[in-house]
């Protein structure tokens, strides 16, 4: 049986769950399970490993992290349920398109229940619905193995990414779940999404556990 950890990590600053990722990452071994965790953030910019301070388009009391993680600039926030997804992927052979691809789908799946239409794009990763962006990807491969993951916008201020060109594209416009009649709360967005994540990488089991990431 493949059993699938998941992690509800409450709001956390960024920098530390970044690091926690890092750290168990490097530790992990063949005989790691594959976890999730679920996570909001504090208000936050992220630059990823290519991003460009130019996409910042006027400084704002939210700090800016250098992040490590593939893409351009984004935001977090309350109100966004973010999932990082840890996987061996030697071991599971799923190649970084193929996740990429399967983490979109999910996600797609997901709000069609909602009877909500999105799109993944090949030229540009994430989720949209008409030519909004509702969910955005990050993600970092290191001795084999993935970190960082997705962030969902379910009912948060949108307005911090007005001063930003999300994802590195001047004008895209941003829209969340609210925004489309969908009135759940980020854990039963979550609960969803973990559950769509699990059957769409073949996972047997999907096991919640305690917040301790040790």
């Amino acid at each position: 049986m493949t059993e699938l950890l998941v992690r509800s990590l409450g709001v956390q600053p960024y920098g530390e769950v970044w690091q926690a990722m890092r750290e168990f990452t490097d530790t992990r071994n063949a005989s790691t399970l594959d976890e999730l965790w679920v996570v909001e953030h504090p208000p936050v910019f992220t630059l990823g490993q290519a991003g460009k301070r130019e996409h910042i388009l006027r400084e704002s009391d939210i700090p800016i992290v250098k992040s490590d993680r593939g893409g351009q600039v984004t935001y977090h926030g309350p109100g966004q349920l973010v999932i990082y997804l840890l996987f061996d992927l030697r071991r599971s052979s799923i190649g970084v398109r193929d996740l990429v691809s399967g983490i979109e789908n999910a996600i797609i799946k997901l709000l069609k229940c909602w009877d909500i239409v999105s799109e993944a794009r090949k030229e540009a990763p994430g989720v949209y619905v008409g030519e909004c962006k509702i969910a955005a990807l990050g993600l970092r491969v290191r001795r084999g193995c993935s970190y960082h993951g997705l962030s969902l916008n379910v009912d948060m201020d949108l307005t911090p990414f007005d001063a930003i060109n999300p994802c590195g594209y001047e004008g895209l416009e941003i829209t969340q779940l609210r925004a489309h009649g969908v009135d759940e709360s980020i854990s039963s967005v979550a609960q969803s999404l973990v559950n769509e994540i699990g059957r769409t990488f073949g996972y047997d089991a999907v096991k919640w556990c305690d917040s301790n990431k040790g």
